[in-house]
């Protein structure tokens, strides 16, 4: 059975799933209501240091650089419908290989084009984000789970959560939250150029 966190918790992956090394970070969600226009959230990731600040420009994975420079963290691909069951977007996360200066890995979702269409996370529901381990895969007892519910209504970028370190272990913090300002606000706060 998956752990189920709620917004601010935390849980130790290492104790979740003993000798994790490859993680997968799946996020979800439905498009609620829609005028017709294309409903697009992109996942991406973020490397930060011990001041919170991304390492570079680099180190900002999304659907235009698919992994950050040390090959640890990789986007799996842009889903532009949020169509289906399951996992819409998933980034892969080798712990063995993220450099020692990494601190935190920001996982997050914003909406494509959100301000010209008119959408925001309001119109999203049953968004979630969970870990798990990509080697057993089909163990849910080694998934960790974090529902967003209905918080976000004027959002159009979200901060769901991060993986991050804890002495010798990995921990996962739900965070769930939103951004009115979209991802040029989420990108301002991690020290990145949002050119």
């Amino acid at each position: 059975m998956a752990v189920n966190l709620s917004k601010g918790g935390n849980i130790s992956l290492t104790k979740v799933a003993p000798g994790l090394v490859h993680a997968g970070v799946g996020l979800g969600w439905d498009p609620r209501t829609t005028d017709g226009a294309p409903f697009d959230l992109d996942a991406s990731a973020i490397l930060l240091d011990a001041s919170g600040k991304a390492l570079s420009d680099h180190h900002f994975v999304f659907y235009n650089n698919l992994v950050d420079p040390s090959g640890a963290v990789e986007h799996q691909g842009d889903n532009t419908t949020g169509v289906g069951d399951g996992d819409d977007e998933t980034i892969t996360v080798d712990l063995s290989l993220v450099p020692a200066e990494v601190m935190r890995i920001v996982v997050l979702a914003s909406i494509h084009d959100a301000d010209n269409r008119r959408q925001n996370f309001g119109q999203v529901a049953d968004a979630y984000i969970r870990v798990y381990d990509l080697d057993d895969a089909h163990n849910d007892a080694k998934v960790v789970k974090f529902d967003l519910g209905e918080d976000a209504s004027t959002e159009t970028a979200l901060v769901f959560g991060e993986i991050y370190r804890n002495g010798t272990d990995w921990k996962f913090r739900a965070i769930g939250q939103g951004y009115a300002s979209g991802l040029a606000g989420v990108i301002s706060d991690y020290g990145l150029n949002a050119g």
